[in-house]
């Protein structure tokens, strides 16, 4: 099974059909890796299904999931566009996506934010994506780890979230996030119900 097609519910979720091959195109450049490892080393901080062998593309699977429930709710939904709403879905579909570094470290990359905005920076000429829309996604991801913005030395690395569509992607981040919250997944790693 190539890439994209571990993402094909996801991929459905987006309507515009540029930005659904976008997303495709980014999917197939996301370092192996990411098929793989779990969303966490220690799995202090994630539940049980982001655990073990996938557990960091079930985690964003389940991100985006929680992000196209609370959109498809029409008191939420209705406060973004078509394209505000594709652009979140995407930029939750690679938040996590250079993880380990471009050049996979033993162990998270606390800039790995940052290093995603990079990795959509670097396919630009590939993509479809405006300069706003690159910056939007940038954005929204660079700042997904809400109010930890510290590396292990304390310096501040990341932002914090600012605008409504920032505060959005970290919400469901977060959410996938919970111990509390368990989200079932077939075989496949894709969400069952």
């Amino acid at each position: 099974m190539n890439k994209k097609e571990q993402f094909q519910i996801e991929l459905s979720y987006i309507k515009d059909p540029q930005k659904r091959e976008d997303l495709a195109y980014l999917i197939e450049h996301l370092p192996d890796y990411f098929f793989v490892i779990p969303a966490a080393s220690t799995g202090k901080y994630h539940p049980e299904y982001a655990q073990g062998d996938g557990g960091l593309l079930r985690h964003t699977k389940a991100a985006i999931r929680i992000a196209k429930e609370l959109l498809d709710d029409p008191a939420i939904g209705d406060k973004y566009t078509v394209q505000e709403k594709d652009l979140m879905l995407i930029a939750l579909a690679v938040h996590d996506g250079i993880k380990l570094g471009f050049e996979r470290s033993q162990y998270t990359r606390f800039d790995h934010p940052l290093l995603a905005g990079e990795f959509i920076e670097k396919q630009k000429e590939h993509l479809h994506f405006t300069e706003e829309e690159i910056t939007f996604l940038k954005k929204a991801i660079a700042s997904h780890m809400g109010p930890w913005t510290k590396d292990y030395d304390g310096n501040e690395v990341l932002p914090k979230p600012h605008t409504k569509y920032e505060n959005f992607v970290h919400m469901c981040d977060y959410l996938a996030s919970r111990k509390c919250l368990l989200v079932k997944f077939d075989q496949n790693n894709n969400i069952i119900g």
